[in-house]
């Protein structure tokens, strides 16, 4: 009987993130950007937690710290390997230009 209860309780709960879409669609931006703050607030105690969990684990239980990577270091990489490969295309490009001219 207890389970009953909860499957009606969790059906009238709306979902944050469509009340969000739904109040900017009627260009309610007021409750939009409250609804937006909400979400946030909730992600980022979400995160904290999650942090939270993780220094504790490795305070009082010796878990080695977890190699992060640094998503700026990734972009910096990715943009040179996109400059290179722009470069290449470019050069092959000139050469099909000269290679028309010349014909």
């Amino acid at each position: 009987m207890d389970n009953v209860e909860n499957v009606e309780n969790t059906e009238n709960e709306t979902n944050p993130i469509q009340d969000l879409i739904k109040a900017s669609l009627e260009k309610d931006y007021n409750n939009a950007n409250k609804i937006f703050g909400e979400v946030m607030t909730i992600k980022m105690s979400d995160l904290l937690d999650q942090e939270k969990v993780k220094m504790a684990d490795q305070v009082y239980n010796g878990a080695e710290e977890e190699a992060e990577e640094d998503p700026e270091l990734n972009d910096e990489e990715e943009t040179e390997e996109d400059s290179e490969s722009e470069e290449i295309e470019d050069e092959a490009e000139d050469e099909e230009e000269t290679e028309e001219e010349t014909v």
